[in-house]
């Protein structure tokens, strides 16, 4: 993608050397609005638990977040560690974010951020806690909801939890973003979450199995979705070169129209950095230890290119829910 690696060069040119490891967000989903990064002398790695009382509803803001699901065909493509990241790279746009974390049974956003929560999903769908009490403001500026194997319940649930856990959901309508971060696979779960966002961005490396894994997602959704409500996305992560990230993205584009009359955006590509291992080694987003390296920029690009596309009328978190339950509220 020429126009992506020319935009990451000038931005290099422009912000001259990489900043500092010290670098971090402030504020979070319900305290002050998240801005650009923060540097501080030393950020504290754990989240703090929301809490009831904690919160205050942006006005003007309900009902109107835009929902991204981020899927894969396959594990360990670096899906969960590109949502967190995206979800910084449009914090620090202003924009409050959350994350959910909608793996089954590998629940690793957490992880990611060197989080210990003490709640979880499973305690929203047994109604022993609400989403307010399991919501975990991060110190980077954006809020995650603990996923747990208990998740996959919401498929058994009866009409009474399902409306409570419909009701719950609509806490995190205050957002202006909402990243959900799906287990790998095609399961159901994973394809109902696809169906009900905005955006679903599909992320695949070079690998060919990987390649194949994702192009049996986007085949099941244009065999079992009759009109695709989404705008379906991909992000190939871990390139080496411009070249490698457009042969991958032409080859599954032009097979998805013309095997299977699907539109699918070529949102934009991760190099495969160094900085990215070592985060992930120090349980911190590679855009806080440098927002500066080669995964930033591109991460960054790939969000201003979301935002430059704009959002069709898809209704509204309401109508995600309604899309994700099959029911209105």
């Amino acid at each position: 993608m020429e126009d992506q690696a020319e935009r990451l060069r000038e931005i290099v040119r422009q912000r001259g050397p990489a900043g500092s490891a010290g670098e971090s967000f402030s504020g979070g989903f319900f305290g002050p609005p998240a801005g650009s990064f923060a540097a501080v002398q030393a950020p504290v790695e754990s989240g703090r638990q929301a809490g009831p009382g904690k919160g205050r509803r942006a006005p003007g803001r309900e009902g109107n977040a835009r929902i991204i699901t981020v899927t894969s065909g396959k594990g360990g493509v670096g899906k969960t560690n590109l949502s967190v990241n995206l979800a910084l790279a449009y914090a620090r746009l202003g924009k409050k974010v959350v994350v959910m974390d909608a793996d089954l049974g590998l629940a690793n956003v957490n992880v990611i951020l060197n989080v210990i929560p003490k709640y979880n999903l499973y305690h929203v769908i047994r109604k022993q806690k609400t989403m307010r009490d399991i919501l975990v403001e991060t110190d980077y500026g954006i809020s995650i909801v603990p996923g747990a194997s208990g998740f996959s319940q919401i498929a058994n649930m009866n009409d009474d939890e399902r409306q409570n856990f419909i009701s719950e959901l609509e806490t995190l309508s205050v957002a202006d973003i909402i990243i959900i971060d799906t287990s790998a696979g095609v399961s159901s779960n994973v394809m109902d979450f696809i169906a009900a966002a905005d955006d679903a961005v599909i992320v695949t490396t070079p690998e060919p199995t990987a390649i194949t894994d994702a192009y049996g997602i986007i085949k099941i959704i244009a065999t079992e979705y009759e009109t695709p409500n989404m705008g379906l996305k991909l992000v190939v992560n871990r390139v080496r070169s411009v070249a490698e990230a457009k042969k991958v993205a032409d080859r599954m584009t032009n097979i998805a129209g013309q095997f299977l009359n699907l539109k699918v955006d070529y949102l934009g590509f991760v190099y495969d950095d160094a900085v990215v291992s070592q985060a992930v080694l120090r349980q911190r987003p590679f855009m806080v230890i440098d927002p500066k390296c080669k995964a930033s920029l591109c991460v960054q690009h790939i969000v201003d290119r979301m935002e430059k596309s704009g959002l069709g009328p898809s209704g509204g978190f309401g109508a995600m829910l309604n899309r994700l339950f099959g029911k209105k509220k």
